[in-house]
């Protein structure tokens, strides 16, 4: 069986196995619509072939506003109705999120409290939110039912119950946050009520319409919460009152991370879960696999395994939005992967991004960027001197486009510091091979050189960045490895004794370093915690956890006022922000994974990505994108 065969949902049929699942985009509108830029979002994963296309979650309820863009099912009528047209000339079946997410919510933009069956304060803000009266509970459900109704008038195919993550249903389930002493003390009462309330106003507008689950099947919370022994039940029962498909996530109160990890924890984390619920619901319940489902292999395995129907494949479409059409073209080698970095998909927070993907920029931009690929009027032969990501992405556009392209590397290996740092090699692997696939040429090993290029040539520079200038001092005859030439083997750690890395942007880089040397290391930071970016991509806590683990040592509120040597030994003189305090910290070796610089312009050329203003991996993309259009 393959993932492109069709399945059977409810009394429907979807084109193939693969969902692209609801998910936070920041598309909305001020008036929390839908916008065009979420039909053109929508649109592109059908035009890819994505065979079930689940929509954004809206509230059922004036009493959720959990985030600022979120959109509300009472204004979401004229949205749900271009989405369904968009994608259903493409094949896809598009199915409504139903959201209501309770104590997990926020009260910033409502300023009124947050419902939730009991008094448990949110886990982030600290809010304890309202106990939900009867009235409260009631006027709920009716808003399930009433969403259900403009949803599925408006042209969806279904929609779907969450009862997942940041989810109201969830935490009626859940011993963790539903504490009542009425009846909800049942905790499947409140469930199985929205479902009723849900299928009965489906089948009144379609009786064909589709019903979905979205289910928490393991919190990792066992001491109250929901396990994966308890979830087969709860799935089973819910399924009997008029379920079509489920989809199987894990998550909780304490654990919002764990729905959508990163590169940290293995693929197909949900598999064991996902095999249990399938010995015991009706094989008339399609069930989908969720929990980093990137790779197509393990997506195929699992279902001719009896693991699951399908799956949910959200994050490798919008990595690639193509990839349902590339595997029936038989073109696996050229889906552009997901490296699960989170830097981009991920936007719940305080900066509202637009969602996008590192690798693929237009993901979430498809109603404004150009057609990157469109034909050169005037082909011309393209000197490209660096052979990091933006190097390999000029010269990968550039040749689709139809100009002939040369990447001069200087060193004798490419990709630039993502190859060797961070979860970015699946990408430079991706990259080497489609300009392998399209015949450009790399010369490694070379040192550019403009003169002998004749003035016509079109040079982009892409030489990414170089070691920063330290703010501290060091004094004469001491070094302080770059992290970078570590990771490349031009430097070398001692074998024994202590290292003190000094992270004063609180990235992935240094705390990965700490993490691999464990308890030799010493990680000094600026910050009251390490890793503090980390928790744009949801990685500040389990990363904080794994240095702990590890026993790596953190010399917190630091600044680093001097790298000096005593006897055999390194000592790094360090202050604290707060105290002004002065400590000394000995050491066998000392890192710097701090700021870098840009790299010297050369004169001419065009300079794109981390050669302008060291950044990630997405400017670096989008800038060699522009710079091989303008061509």
């Amino acid at each position: 069986m393959s993932i492109v065969n069709p399945l059977s949902i409810g009394s429907r049929t979807a084109p193939n196995r693969v969902m692209f699942g609801p998910h936070v985009t920041n598309l909305g509108t001020d008036e929390r619509s839908f916008s065009d830029d979420h039909v053109a979002y929508y649109e592109r994963r059908a035009i890819g072939g994505c065979g079930v296309i689940v929509v954004e979650g809206a509230s059922v309820h004036d009493s959720d506003w959990p985030y600022e863009r979120a959109p509300l099912a009472s204004r979401c009528t004229s949205g749900w109705a271009h989405i369904a047209k968009a994608c259903h000339h493409h094949g896809s079946l598009v199915i409504a999120s139903l959201d209501h997410a309770g104590g997990q919510g926020s009260s910033a933009y409502s300023q009124q409290p947050l419902w939730a069956p009991s008094r448990v304060p949110e886990v982030n803000s600290r809010e304890v939110p309202k106990w939900m009266e009867h009235d409260d509970i009631v006027a709920v459900i009716e808003g399930f039912g009433e969403a259900t109704r403009l949803a599925i008038g408006a042209g969806c195919d279904g929609v779907e119950i969450n009862a997942g993550q940041h989810s109201l249903v969830r935490q009626f389930l859940s011993g963790l946050t539903n504490q009542r002493g009425d009846e909800y003390a049942d905790r499947m009462l409140f469930s199985r009520q929205v479902v009723h309330a849900v299928r009965s106003a489906a089948i009144a507008i379609r009786p064909d319409a589709i019903v979905g689950l979205r289910l928490s099947c393991d919190e990792l919370a066992p001491w109250a919460g929901i396990t994966p022994e308890m979830a087969p039940e709860i799935a089973r029962e819910l399924c009997e009152l008029g379920i079509d498909y489920v989809v199987v996530v894990r998550g909780s109160i304490f654990s919002a991370e764990k729905t959508r990890p990163d590169f940290h924890e293995p693929t197909g984390f949900n598999v064991d879960t996902c095999r249990a619920l399938s010995a015991v619901l009706p094989d008339s319940t399609a069930l989908f696999l969720q929990g980093s489902i990137i790779d197509v292999g393990q997506a195929e395995w699992a279902i001719n395994d009896g693991v699951c129907d399908a799956v949910e494949m959200t994050r490798a479409q919008i990595a690639d939005p193509d990839l349902v059409q590339k595997i029936k073209n038989g073109q696996h080698d050229q889906i552009r992967p997901c490296i699960r970095c989170n830097q981009a998909c991920q936007v719940r927070d305080a900066r509202n991004p637009i969602v996008t993907c590192i690798a693929e920029p237009t993901s979430g931009h498809e109603s404004q960027d150009p057609d990157w690929y469109q034909p050169a009027s005037s082909p011309r032969h393209i000197t490209v001197i660096g052979a990091g990501v933006a190097g390999l992405e000029t010269a990968r556009v550039a040749s689709l486009r139809g100009h002939s392209v040369t990447i001069v590397e200087k060193s004798s290996r490419i990709g630039g510091v993502a190859a060797i740092a961070g979860p970015g090699q699946p990408l430079v692997a991706w990259l080497q091979s489609e300009i392998e696939r399209l015949g450009v040429q790399v010369e490694l090993n070379h040192e550019f050189d403009s003169s002998s290029l004749p003035n016509f040539q079109v040079v982009i520079q892409a030489t990414g960045a170089q070691r920063g200038v330290s703010e501290y001092e060091i004094t004469s005859g001491t070094e302080v490895l770059d992290i970078a030439e570590i990771r490349r083997g031009n430097s070398a750690l001692p074998e024994t004794g202590v290292v003190v890395i000094l992270d004063p942007i609180g990235g992935p880089i240094g705390v990965a370093l700490a993490e691999e040397l464990g308890e030799r290391a010493i990680l000094v930071t600026p910050d009251n915690i390490a890793g503090n970016e980390l928790s744009r991509t949801g990685d500040l806590a389990p990363a904080n956890v794994r240095l702990a683990q590890r026993g790596v040592r953190i010399q917190r509120r630091s600044v680093v006022r001097a790298v000096t040597k005593r006897d055999s030994l390194f000592v790094v003189r360090v202050q604290d922000r707060f105290s002004g305090e002065i400590a000394e910290i000995e050491c066998a070796a000392v890192v710097d994974a701090g700021f870098r610089l840009p790299t010297a312009p050369m004169n001419g050329a065009v300079q794109i990505g981390d050669c302008v203003a060291p950044r990630t991996i997405l400017e670096a993309i989008l800038e060699a994108r522009r710079a091989a259009l303008a061509l």
